[in-house]
């Protein structure tokens, strides 16, 4: 918003500065980064690779922001391939065209800029950002996104004394463009070679590591304090089974949804996936603690470094963490991880962005208006080529992006005719979208078919996880759903042989990525775009960004790459506020009234 004041009369000025005053101090801020997302040399595993970092920072800098915040993120390309970020589970209301998937957005190439401008519009809580094209992911370039309550919104819970972040992911020592090749040509990479922590490698906790060399993540606390831990897993394939030695981890949010507060040892976190605990430092710090993160549900790796861990370092510790790692739960156990699952549930007594409680919006009482059930399967050549489905169609992104050639009304480049059941026909290869109702209410149940867990993300909506359970998905399945206290979320698992149920209330405009997000299967073709349309004129949903770079069909519309902005001179990072703004008028008067 921009606040400026005429040439008035003085009583003029006066009436004029108190109301745009008011106006101003009730606009929302703006908060500007400057990014470059470059390749760095780091050795996590003890072997020199190339990496993507940050300014210069892996895993990238922290976005720490406020609900109804907007977010201005100037991302300069210095890789040699195209680029585009994706924000996961970030809402954009009403703005898809901010998202950074291919169906949204025409890439980043090599040595542009582009900026990124998005409200975090009512929500809270813990997710990351990374990049969502060319298997880039496998190399980095992810970082946390914190979204903080709003001051007049209660926290249900006290304010902790220390926030940390934490990034536990899979990690290979290939190259993000080896594994490229290597999923094309059915190459299963198998196993990962490491589990990081933070970008770092296992601390040496056997005689094994002992000679590794390479360093590790050190957390440090105080005796006594509370520290809320928010953890994502940021990695490709594997689940991983987070736990800390001799401390409990109080469940309190995932993914924008306050929980109901239990105490787990042990958490298992699937791919995508976002927790956020309070974890009580009540042990004697007369010593150290592991943080561990371990594999859950791949073949078994004989190397050390396949587990990660990380150091608890209380400040009146006198020596090394010592004894076993704290215990895993059985490596192949489904059924524990399903259990878990279910016994996370929302906290419907509690607000989160705005003051009404999570529970006031009673999903399980409203009509169901349209019924998905979609199955993925494994690999499988479609006209010589690997490739994945969901309900036998492998998605190919076309050289145009769906929300461009829809602006732009181009036809052919989509068909709205994704079935709602698997059809009986050959697998094939195609670019169709979902047609969702707007402010409809959709239940997709997603049926895996295939021999490892796969996680389901869906852009642009919380979700709410309603059932699972092992075996096929039927009618009468609905009699073990959760219509009352099922979490709210963006990123669910659904485990092998298994199904997982949610609903979705489709209030949000706009072209919406659905996929799985294990990097290999999203790569084969495992997504489709979710095309919500507000059938009557919206004034609020965000109109085609000016800076928008044009590709496909459209690239006679793209014009030279515009110059570089520079937001702040020389932070990184700019908050301009309402009070700012306001300062600035108040200058402008006193200086009108001295005339």
């Amino acid at each position: 918003m921009r606040c400026s004041l005429p040439h008035l009369p003085c009583t003029s000025l006066v009436v004029l500065f108190l109301s745009v005053a008011t106006v101003c101090l009730a606009a929302d801020p703006y908060v500007f980064f400057d990014w470059t997302v470059s390749y760095l040399t780091a050795s996590p595993l003890g072997t020199r690779q190339q990496v993507i970092g940050i300014n210069g920072q892996f895993p990238g800098p922290i976005l720490n922001v406020t609900t109804n915040w907007n977010v201005v993120v100037n991302v300069k390309n210095n890789l040699d391939e195209p680029l585009l970020l994706t924000w996961n589970g970030i809402q954009h209301r009403k703005n898809s065209w901010q998202d950074g998937v291919l169906g949204t957005n025409c890439p980043i190439p090599s040595g542009w800029n582009w900026t990124y401008e998005f409200q975090v519009k009512d929500q809270i809580g813990s997710f990351f950002y990374f990049p969502s094209t060319n298997f880039q992911r496998a190399a980095g370039g992810y970082g946390g996104i914190i979204i903080n309550n709003r001051d007049i919104i209660p926290v249900p819970f006290l304010l902790p004394d220390g926030d940390v972040t934490l990034f536990i992911s899979d990690w290979f020592t290939k190259s993000h463009k080896k594994l490229r090749k290597d999923v094309e040509s059915k190459i299963d990479f198998g196993a990962p070679d490491g589990i990081l922590i933070n970008g770092f490698g296992p601390f040496p906790y056997s005689s094994e590591l002992a000679s590794g060399g390479f360093p590790y993540g050190t957390i440090n606390v105080e005796p006594g304090r509370t520290y809320r831990f928010r953890v994502h897993n940021s990695g490709i394939a594997t689940t991983l089974n987070f736990r800390i030695q001799n401390h409990n981890l109080l469940l309190v949010e995932t993914e924008g949804s306050y929980t109901v507060q239990q105490n787990y040892t042990n958490m298992d976190i699937h791919v995508g996936q976002s927790f956020s605990f309070l974890v009580t430092m009540d042990q004697s710090g007369s010593n150290d603690y592991y943080i561990v993160a371990s594999t859950r549900f791949t073949k078994s790796s004989s190397s050390p470094k396949a587990t990660g861990v990380a150091i608890l370092h209380y400040s009146s510790s006198q020596g090394p963490a010592s004894g076993p790692l704290p215990d895993p739960p059985i490596e192949l156990d489904t059924s524990f991880s399903m259990n878990q699952a279910r016994s996370i549930r929302l906290n419907v007594s509690a607000g989160a962005a705005r003051p009404n409680p999570q529970g006031s919006f009673k999903y399980g009482q409203i009509t169901v208006t349209d019924v998905y059930v979609i199955v993925n399967r494994p690999p499988e050549k479609i006209d010589g080529r690997l490739r994945a489905t969901l309900n036998g169609i492998s998605y190919l992104p076309p050289s145009t992006p769906l929300k461009l050639a829809q602006q732009y009304n181009i036809s052919g480049v989509y068909k709205l005719d994704f079935p709602k059941r698997p059809m009986n026909r050959h697998p094939k290869v195609d670019t169709s979208v979902m047609n969702g109702t707007y402010k409809g209410f959709m239940e997709i149940i997603f049926q895996n078919s295939d021999t490892t867990v796969k996680s389901y993300h869906l852009d642009g909506y919380a979700f709410f996880v309603v059932g699972m359970d092992f075996g096929l998905w039927t009618e009468n399945s609905r009699s073990l759903y959760n219509k009352g206290d099922g979490v709210a979320r963006s990123t669910t698992q659904v485990f092998p042989g298994a199904w997982t149920a949610i609903l979705v209330y489709l209030d949000n405009a706009g072209m919406w990525n659905l996929r799985i997000d294990n990097l290999a299967s999203w790569y084969l073709g495992q997504e489709v775009y979710l095309n919500v349309v507000n059938p009557e004129i919206d004034t609020s949903e965000n109109s085609i960004p000016e800076n928008t770079i044009y590709c496909g069909r459209l690239s006679p519309l793209q014009r030279d790459q515009s110059q570089r902005v520079n937001f702040s001179g020389s932070p990184r990072s700019v908050l301009v506020t309402s009070r700012g703004i306001l300062l600035a008028i108040f200058a402008i008067l006193i200086s009108s009234l001295a005339r």
